[in-house]
């Protein structure tokens, strides 16, 4: 039986050292040193040797064991070498080549007009206030005063969902619900998407965005709304911006006022942009709380007053970075927003 081993070892021997894969090389060790290898298979046999030679025998199989594995395992790890070294020929790196930096996107600059007039307005002890898309007719029409056949009711100029639910049409009845929630005195500014079935051109969209304002309190006046605004214009476009005021009519407000500012272009010259007034497009309208929409949300019109003001994010965002059509900010042309 000795003679036998030696025989295994010295055929294994060979079949390691000419064998030229890894994978060969697991099916050799199956085969010579496996619960079902060669190796094994001669040991059971070992019943019919006698007692003195089994020992022996036993010593001469586990040494041939080991002399085989180490073999083995010598060879794998030259394969191993082997195949790095291939590797590491074919998988060169270009430790100088710079590769481009990936594109990084960035805020819509509707999106960024939208944080800096938040930021702006918190800085000046205004707290951000939301409020839903879809609405009730209630707050987006009854509490603000406006009467029933107010034009702004009309289907032509409203998205009714049916006659108690609509898309709002303006920002207006999150003031509503903050007063109704809260009370006064009260310091707001609520901000998102308004729905109106406007036609398109370059000043308009049926869908645009608007931010409003509202502050009452005890003694508010319609100075502290002007002085409120030329802050706010002048933090938001420049110290060189100014204001103009115009009578106007909103059944929230009264009195009530639209604000123009002087023209981004030509600041104030007059120039092809603004058809030569020095003007830019109205910006805001505001006033002061109509008494009939603070007694809807509980507040004493007798002890408190307020202001309110509205203004669309997208014309902001027009005057500042001199845009002169809305439906570039809704075109999604990257060459055009890469530019903000």
């Amino acid at each position: 039986m000795k003679e036998q081993l030696l025989e295994i070892k010295q055929k294994a021997m060979n079949h390691i050292e000419q064998s030229p894969s890894l994978k060969e090389l697991d099916h050799i060790r199956v085969q010579y040193l496996g619960k079902k290898g060669e190796i094994t298979k001669l040991l059971r046999g070992m019943g019919s040797l006698p007692k003195e030679e089994r020992p022996k025998v036993g010593a001469v199989a586990n040494e041939i064991r080991e002399e085989i594995e180490s073999f083995l395992n010598t060879k794998i790890q030259e394969l191993e070498k082997h195949q790095q070294e291939e590797r590491l020929q074919k998988e060169t790196l270009d430790i100088t080549y710079e590769p481009p930096l990936p594109r990084i996107g960035h805020f819509h600059p509707l999106i960024q007009t939208l944080e800096e007039l938040e930021d702006l307005f918190v800085e000046m002890g205004f707290t951000v206030y939301a409020g839903p898309e879809i609405e009730s007719v209630e707050n987006n029409f009854d509490a603000l005063n406006a009467p029933k056949d107010h034009p702004s009711r009309n289907p032509s100029d409203t998205f009714y969902i049916d006659k108690d639910t609509l898309l709002r049409t303006h920002t207006s009845p999150v003031q509503i619900r903050a007063m109704k929630n809260h009370g006064a005195p009260l310091r707001i500014v609520s901000s998102g998407r308004v729905f109106r079935p406007d036609d398109v051109d370059d000043t308009h969209s049926p869908m645009f965005h608007q931010l409003e304002g509202l502050v009452v309190d005890k003694h508010v006046s319609l100075a502290n709304l002007i002085h409120t605004l030329d802050i706010f214009i002048k933090e938001m476009f420049g110290e060189d911006m100014e204001t103009r005021y115009r009578p106007h009519d909103f059944p929230f407000t009264e009195p009530s006022v639209e604000v123009d500012v002087t023209c981004h272009s030509c600041h104030g010259k007059g120039c092809g942009a603004c058809s030569y007034t020095g003007w830019s497009m109205e910006l805001l309208g505001a006033g002061m709380v109509h008494p009939n929409v603070l007694k809807h949300c509980g507040i004493d019109p007798e002890v408190y007053s307020g202001f309110a003001f509205g203004m669309g994010i997208d014309r902001i965002a027009m005057v500042k970075y001199g845009i002169n059509d809305i439906r570039l900010l809704f075109d999604n042309d990257v060459n055009f927003l890469s530019q903000f």
